[in-house]
């Protein structure tokens, strides 16, 4: 028993040994996990091949009549009057009707032989009253005379309309009488 006891003894201290003397091992980080698969969208479908659109041909802008014809338009532009504004408003007074109605007259000569060429009503006011409000007003006061000569059977796509407001006066005194002159419309030939 004895020595049954010794070897007993032996192998728990081999077994002891073994376990104290037992190296370890640095373990190896383990691979991270798989990602997830994530649907991927289909790519979008091919846009259709674009259609090549037939190329209309601009009409090149209306030649300026010849010099003959000039001193024609000019001769009857020069028989439009001016019409004429109250203070601050931009009715067409009665009388301004009548000048209208003889206008247009030479203005639709001018538009029947002339069908490419434009005409241009202009806004004017006096000098009271600051910039914004006077070429608001002479804006006006082009397209409402602008849409009496319309009513008369005129083209509106050969009438323009500009408002220089207080600029341009054929006048400079400061005066009623000055100031009336410069509240009015007056028919030009357009510059486009």
């Amino acid at each position: 028993m004895k020595s049954e006891a010794i070897r007993n003894l032996s192998l728990v201290a081999v077994l002891v040994l073994a376990v104290g003397c037992h190296k370890k091992v640095a373990q190896a980080p383990l691979p991270p996990a798989p990602a997830p698969e994530v649907a991927k969208a289909p790519p979008p479908p091919e846009p259709p091949p674009k259609r090549e659109e037939p190329k209309v041909a601009e009409a090149p802008p209306p030649a300026p009549p010849p010099p003959e014809v000039k001193v024609r338009i000019e001769d009857l532009l020069a028989k439009i009057q001016d019409i004429y504004f109250d203070y601050d408003k931009h009715e067409i007074r009665p009388e301004a009707e009548a000048t209208l109605q003889s206008n247009a007259i030479a203005i639709r000569e001018i538009l029947k032989q002339y069908p490419g060429y434009k005409l241009r009503i202009e806004g004017f006011c006096d000098e009271r009253g600051s910039d914004e409000y006077n070429l608001a007003l002479g804006d006006s006061r082009a397209k409402n005379a602008q849409e009496f000569l319309v009513r008369l059977g005129l083209p509106a796509g050969q009438l323009d309309t500009v408002s220089y407001g207080k600029e341009k006066p054929v006048c400079t005194e400061h005066d009623e009488g000055c100031w009336q002159k410069n509240r009015r419309a007056h028919t030009a030939q357009s510059s486009t």
